[in-house]
């Protein structure tokens, strides 16, 4: 079984900013809008890492929100590594591309996204995205 990485507020932020986690994502864990496209893919990132479903969830768009994220505690999986290529937002729409490094026991994996989000009353929801 893995255990849930933790972190402190004073921790580096796992998103990869150079930011303590309650400067930056944690911030957003608790509670506080994203204020763009590129904060939330960074905080859902996190979210990843920290195993917190309940904010992939709730920042994740009803219309396309699956039933189970396919997250879990027996996951081997270990988030490495985010780089954001490309951001951008255009109104309520916005596309982040990105690259997240993550293992599963001792094989490395690559997973390339170019990500879609929706602004709806001030708060950016993750649409949907399309794995290049």
């Amino acid at each position: 079984m893995t255990l849930k990485m933790t972190v402190s507020a004073q921790s580096i932020c796992p998103c990869g900013l150079p930011a303590t986690y309650g400067r930056c994502c944690g911030r957003y864990h608790a509670g506080l809008a994203a204020p763009t496209p590129e904060s939330l893919m960074r905080s859902r990132y996190s979210a990843y890492v920290l195993e917190l479903t309940d904010y992939l969830n709730a920042t994740w768009h009803p219309s396309t929100r699956p039933d189970d994220l396919g997250v879990s505690e027996d996951d081997a999986v270990k988030w490495q590594s985010l780089k954001v290529n490309f951001a951008a937002e255009q109104g309520d729409e916005g596309e982040v591309s990105f690259v997240a490094r993550y293992k599963v026991g001792t094989v490395a994996y690559r997973l390339s996204e170019h990500s879609r989000f929706v602004r709806e009353d001030g708060r950016w929801f993750y649409l949907d995205g399309e794995v290049i």
